[in-house]
């Protein structure tokens, strides 16, 4: 503070924490302050700017997945091919290849092997059944 009043043209950084709301995510960033205008002996006006951090963790993906999806991750866990799972589930090639597509970027992983362990650890798949079964059917 001493150094704007006395009217050195600088720029101030700072770290800065906060939260979003009351309880919500803490964030952090970098604000930046510097005086701008004429030296007077009146404060100078500061333009402020704020460089949001985005180390912060994604939120994370939901669980649920429809009985399709479902059955489409346990057939790929299974070791199927994209043909095989769609001649067991009356779909085509395509109409799987759309589900394995949705579900990659719902779960934010990159190919069908990421996807299978995501699932697992979800629990969207039965650790417990072999073959791979969808997690609600490990009871029947």
């Amino acid at each position: 503070m001493e150094a704007v009043r006395m009217g050195r043209r600088s720029r101030y950084p700072v770290e800065v924490r906060w939260r979003e709301g009351s309880g919500g995510p803490e964030r952090e960033g970098m604000l930046t302050l510097d005086p701008v205008g004429d030296p007077s002996d009146e404060p100078p006006a500061l333009l402020a700017i704020l460089r949001v951090h985005e180390s912060r963790p994604a939120p994370p993906p939901s669980a649920q997945v429809s009985p399709v999806e479902s059955r489409i991750l346990a057939l790929a866990a299974a070791g199927a091919t994209t043909a095989a799972i769609g001649k067991d589930l009356g779909l085509t090639v395509d109409g799987v290849n759309y589900h394995l597509t949705r579900l990659t970027r719902r779960y934010r992983v990159p190919n069908r092997t990421a996807l299978i362990a995501r699932a697992y650890t979800l629990g969207l798949l039965s650790p417990t059944a072999w073959p791979p079964a969808p997690a609600e059917d490990e009871d029947a």
